[in-house]
């Protein structure tokens, strides 16, 4: 009998584990079809009633389902994105709350990929650490280099706390030696401004323009005419007929190409100290890129006016806007550069508009990689600090 007993005992045990798999692969099924339901919300909010629904039964899943949504994350457009981030925290955070299971070595291995979507590496980054915040002084000092910006911020910043603290120490040896590592790492304006001051006051100054990569010497033609802002969508001749050796009908008579290099230590070029009239026209910029290989890029650009990007005679993007502001890295335009020499041409306008504030005509642009950090072209020294 007793023999039969434990017989028994063992095929119950066999048929719940089999009931378990199934309910483990239909809970597995049944996240894998929100997530499907959630990523194809579209650009305007096309299945957002659908994707509330899946969102609150991916919402309700357990701690599985954490690294299907970083996962997930790599793919999804922005709205499905936001989602996505706001089930992931959800999950993450009834976790830890109740004690049960965090799948942290999992969350660390996606964030340790690089190939990652930087924004979910950094939720899965902030999981961890709240999970066990002493990896924060294990992970922070290697993230220098890292691809994300957000990671390298956090890096800066507390090399910059080092920094500060040897200046007060009367250790300026040490503090510059800080700083320059710390500029290795910094993409962000504000934290390159932070770190430049205090190497200029301890006698190491930093060749802004060369580390943020702005290009700086451009040819020029104009001014044509945007009289009542009419030349935007006008085709002059730079733009049907490209030759630098061309003489062009400009707004006041004939006009060439003529070459110029800005020395502002932020790469700005001012058309309008260059250009006459500067109200009411628009002057086209040309500088060639030489890249050593085919790469994805970012073009970053920043200007009072309107304007239009060519690259390789590909029209990338236009704006049409006046004088809301100028700031670094205002606009952000993915793209490519193919090996070898690379055209780029940009279309500047200028407005009539007569008040103080609207008299900039300017522009400033750089190639970088989506992290921030500058790609130089084949001519230009790898560092100058």
């Amino acid at each position: 009998m007793k023999r039969q007993i434990m017989f028994i005992h063992w095929r119950v045990v066999a048929a719940v584990a089999i009931a378990c798999a199934g309910m483990v692969q239909s809970a597995k099924a049944d996240v894998a079809d929100a997530i499907a339901t959630i990523q194809a919300i579209g650009p305007r909010g096309e299945g957002q009633q659908a994707a509330v629904t899946a969102a609150e039964e991916l919402q309700a899943a357990d701690a599985s389902a954490l690294v299907e949504i970083l996962n997930a994350l790599n793919s999804a457009n922005p709205l499905a994105a936001n989602w996505l981030r706001v089930s992931f925290e959800s999950i993450a955070d009834r976790t830890v709350k109740s004690g049960a299971e965090f799948p942290q070595q999992d969350v660390l291995g996606f964030f340790a990929n690089h190939d990652n979507d930087p924004t979910a590496r950094r939720l899965a980054y902030e999981w961890a650490i709240t999970v066990e915040p002493a990896l924060e002084e294990q992970i922070v000092p290697e993230v220098l280099n890292d691809p994300s910006s957000d990671m390298r911020r956090d890096a800066v910043t507390r090399l910059l706390e080092q920094a500060s603290d040897l200046r007060a120490e009367e250790r300026p040896f040490e503090a510059v030696l800080i700083y320059k590592k710390a500029l290795t790492g910094a993409t962000d304006d504000d934290q390159v401004r932070a770190i430049v001051g205090p190497l200029e006051e301890l006698g190491h100054p930093v060749d802004v323009c060369h580390h943020f990569g702005f290009l700086t010497e451009w040819t020029l033609v104009g001014p044509f005419d945007n009289t009542d802002m009419g030349g935007f969508d006008v085709a002059y001749g730079p733009e049907t007929s490209f030759d630098l050796t061309a003489t062009y009908e400009g707004q006041l008579g004939p006009v060439t190409w003529e070459t110029f290099k800005t020395e502002d230590s932020y790469g700005v070029l001012d058309i309008a100290a260059l250009t006459e009239p500067h109200k009411g026209a628009i002057t086209y910029a040309y500088t060639e890129f030489d890249s050593a290989v085919e790469q994805p890029v970012q073009f970053r650009l920043a200007s009072w006016n309107a304007w239009k990007l060519w690259v390789n005679g590909e029209l990338l993007f236009a704006r049409e806007e006046y004088h809301r502001g100028m700031y670094f890295d205002q606009y952000i335009v993915e793209g490519a550069l193919q090996p070898g020499v690379n055209q780029i041409l940009l279309k500047v306008c200028q407005n009539e508009q007569t008040e103080e504030w609207a008299q900039s005509w300017q522009f400033q642009f750089r190639v970088c990689e989506q992290s921030g950090r500058a790609i130089y072209p084949m001519d230009a020294a790898v560092s100058a600090n």
